[in-house]
């Protein structure tokens, strides 16, 4: 990967990132790194953020102190990671994550290297002084490179990195241009090594070097790509667009929870049916959900399945409210109208509705599990949800304080909201059950119930309980 990047540095008068609007305690941390004399630098997600008028969501940190050196440094320090080992500082309401330089040598040059520098130097002719100030430079950057190597994969896949370098190499080596620009505590400027100012005027999402050789590195940097494109309102670079085109295929290398993980960014902050649109068109989507996808592309009686963007567009409603959403609610509203069908597969063949339901909900699980490992107590959710639906159609029926009490009540009555919004009913359910579960936390009387469900709910109610026969007293146990 090449390294000889022009560098570019934008003062302070040039770019509107103040000091007042980084994280206090970001700034602690990049001060005690400054004051024992290492290199400190905020990078990523945050500077981008601020740079755009965004609020951050976090503050990370970047340094030439090793995980160990960080440490000893600061007492609320936990280093966390395998592939590559990073230290958290933990602060009352704050984390922030703080990582050393990584290098752009891989572990056989390192090897090569090592080994070089062990053989006896044969006689040769005195260097240029331009050549030697060279060669001085790079043996002490080869220095600088400790803790194991990276390890990769037969096809390239990186598994372990923990070659720590320069800042120059630790900006080449991050994903995207917008992401590795350095903000520097020192003089207030703004460090820029792979062009990712320009791609930031521009609204693009570039790779930082060969995108194939990156994605290949790492495959879950294509559903990045997608997630930064969405989020940002930029667009994808032709040539990243393309690599991401041609390696799809590829992303399942990642492990299912891994996955799980990043779907779950991907839908939750607040671009999902943008980012939806997105993943299919780049052939993401496919090899994701593979029994969902092909379900997609049929039509249902002659429509295609839009219910699907509707409710991803509600999800994105919510969260602009300020109204969070649950995991398990995300899933049951993305694949509703595909469990529905499932469940409706079941009842032809005899099952009842509520065990429908959790075959249905079962087979899914089973789908997804080789590309998108979703908890279990996610799924459980999820059916709980689907059957809570049929529960919503007496109000308020047997027991209807349990239902208020049942830890899927919420999400349930979020479903049935999103429902009554496709087809908006004569009279609502949602709006029963929400004046029913308000009165119950209150300790006041039940809701009346709609017109046709009183005249039953009266008589229920004048049916006479069975006596219980009382033993004589003094009869033997049977």
């Amino acid at each position: 990967m090449n390294t000889n990047m022009e560098k570019v540095i934008i003062p302070r008068e040039e770019h509107s990132i103040s000091r007042s609007l980084l994280s206090p305690n970001g700034v602690k941390v990049l001060y005690k790194l400054r004051e024992h004399g290492f290199i400190a630098y905020l990078v990523g997600g945050g500077v981008r953020d601020l740079l755009l008028g965004r609020e951050p969501k976090d503050f990370d940190v970047v340094t030439d102190a090793t995980p160990n050196q960080l440490k000893k440094l600061f007492r609320n320090c936990r280093l966390i990671g395998r592939r590559f080992r990073l230290a958290h500082i933990h602060f009352h309401d704050e984390i922030i994550e703080v990582a050393t330089f990584r290098s752009t040598v891989d572990a056989a040059e390192a090897a090569q290297e090592e080994l070089a520098e062990a053989l006896p130097e044969e006689p040769v002719e005195a260097p240029a002084e331009a050549e030697q100030l060279e060669e001085d430079r790079d043996r002490r950057r080869r220095r600088h490179h400790h803790g194991p190597p990276i390890l990769k994969s037969e096809d390239g896949m990186v598994l372990r990195d923990n070659v720590f370098g320069t800042p120059e190499e630790d900006a080449v080596r991050r994903d995207f241009t917008v992401n590795a620009l350095f903000y520097n505590i020192a003089d207030f400027s703004i460090i820029d090594h792979v062009g990712g100012m320009e791609d930031l005027k521009n609204g693009l999402i570039r790779t930082i070097g060969d995108p194939m050789v990156r994605f290949t590195e790492d495959p879950v940097r294509m559903i990045r790509a997608i997630r930064f494109a969405s989020m940002l309102g930029f667009n994808i670079e032709p040539r990243t667009e393309a690599a991401i085109e041609a390696l799809c295929g590829t992303i399942n290398k990642a492990t299912p929870p891994r996955l799980y993980e990043e779907v779950l960014k991907l839908l939750l902050m607040g671009a999902g049916e943008r980012t939806y649109q997105m993943m299919r068109h780049s052939g993401l989507f496919e090899p994701l959900f593979p029994h969902f996808d092909a379900w997609l592309s049929r039509e249902s009686d002659c429509y295609p399945h839009v219910r699907v963007g509707k409710a991803l567009e509600w999800v994105d409603d919510q969260l602009a409210q300020g109204i969070p959403v649950s995991p398990s609610l995300l899933i049951a509203l993305m694949f509703g109208e595909y469990l529905e069908e499932k469940v409706a597969q079941f009842r032809d063949e005899g099952l009842p509705p509520q065990q429908a339901t959790d075959a249905a909900v079962a087979a899914f699980a089973g789908e997804l599990a080789p590309t998108v490992s979703v908890p279990n107590r996610v799924l459980v959710a999820v059916r709980d949800i689907l059957n809570m639906q049929h529960r919503f159609q007496k109000t308020p029926g047997r027991n209807g304080r349990g239902v208020v009490a049942r830890l899927s009540f919420r999400d349930a009555l979020q479903y049935l909201r999103f429902m009554e919004q496709l087809t908006p009913p004569k009279r609502s359910l949602g709006d029963w059950w929400e004046r029913f579960s308000a009165q119950q936390s209150e300790g006041g009387e039940s809701a009346p119930p709609p017109k046709g469900e009183a005249a039953a709910a009266e008589g229920a109610k004048k049916k006479r309980r069975r006596k219980r026969r009382r033993k004589k007293p003094g009869a033997a146990p049977e």
